[in-house]
């Protein structure tokens, strides 16, 4: 697989309008909105240009929100809201005959070692030359939320999967039946992670359904990936880092908290915790 210099952030969805203004404090303490910190994400891997997905109307509050880099940005507007799968597939004459880099815009990507997260992903799929993507271990009663996969480990690898099943938020019955892999704890699943790089395939693979199949489009991803890793070789790679979905119950304030404890100021926000954990246990005793 050639160098990436791509990538595609989807960000049409009903429940994402809002979710990339939002405003955190990143590893170096610096207040940005969620939109900055992805993005930031994607340009210290190395991408050049970047696409975002969204909706009529909206560009001028996500160029906003994007700060400086928004002069940067390609924006695409999915016309109607047809699902995850036609978000991607709006960014067809972007992508062209590329692979491409792919994030969505309400999850949050935590490293736990010098390289981002986008950069572990996209050195994995150059190097073995193929789709990939990111997945993390899940626990059974978040299956709900994500789509899952099923594989085997590859020999003498720690982190990469050959993937043979997918199921979009699985029941834990469906799951058990089908997404087990050898080596994962009881009750945990491998995860969708939010980030992908996509051969060119997927792209073809979306044209096909939208465009010429009698058959009903898809809203997610999920069955064009199970199709991919059907014609040629695609791997799911677990990366040194977490996801926080943001758009979920305290997901926000999670992945502030994650950003704070693996940043510069981390000692102080430590204290920060332990005073307030003090102080509730003390008017808890009174």
């Amino acid at each position: 697989m050639a160098a990436i210099s791509k990538a595609v952030i989807t960000a049409a969805g009903d429940l994402q309008k809002n979710i990339p203004m939002q405003t955190l404090v990143d590893q170096n303490g610096e207040t940005k909105s969620v939109l900055q910190i992805i993005l930031d994400e994607v340009y210290q891997a190395g991408v050049a240009d970047v696409a975002l997905v969204v909706r009529p109307g909206t560009q001028k509050a996500y160029r906003e929100a994007a700060g400086a880099a928004g002069k940067q940005l390609f924006f695409i507007e999915q016309p109607a809201q047809e699902g995850y799968a036609h978000a991607v597939y709006c960014a067809k004459d972007f992508a062209k005959n590329d692979s491409f880099l792919h994030l969505v815009d309400d999850h949050l990507y935590v490293s736990q070692r010098g390289a981002s997260c986008a950069e572990q992903l996209m050195q994995a799929a150059e190097a073995e030359s193929c789709s990939i993507s990111a997945v993390q271990t899940t626990p059974e009663h978040c299956l709900h939320y994500y789509g899952a996969v099923g594989g085997r480990r590859l020999p003498q690898q720690k982190n990469l999967y050959q993937i043979n099943d997918i199921i979009e938020k699985p029941t834990p019955t469906e799951a058990e039946h089908r997404l087990i892999v050898s080596g994962l704890q009881r009750g945990s699943y491998l995860c969708f992670f939010g980030m992908h790089v996509f051969s060119p395939t997927v792209m073809e693979q979306l044209c096909h359904r939208f465009e010429r199949s009698q058959d009903k489009p898809p809203r997610f991803l999920s069955g064009i990936l199970l199709e991919l890793s059907r014609c040629e070789k695609y791997l799911a790679c677990e990366l040194a880092g977490n996801r926080f979905e943001i758009a979920s119950k305290y997901g926000l304030f999670q992945a502030q908290l994650a950003l704070a404890l693996e940043g510069k100021e981390q000692n102080q926000v430590l204290s920060l915790l332990l005073d307030q954990l003090a102080t509730h246990q003390l008017q808890d005793s009174r």
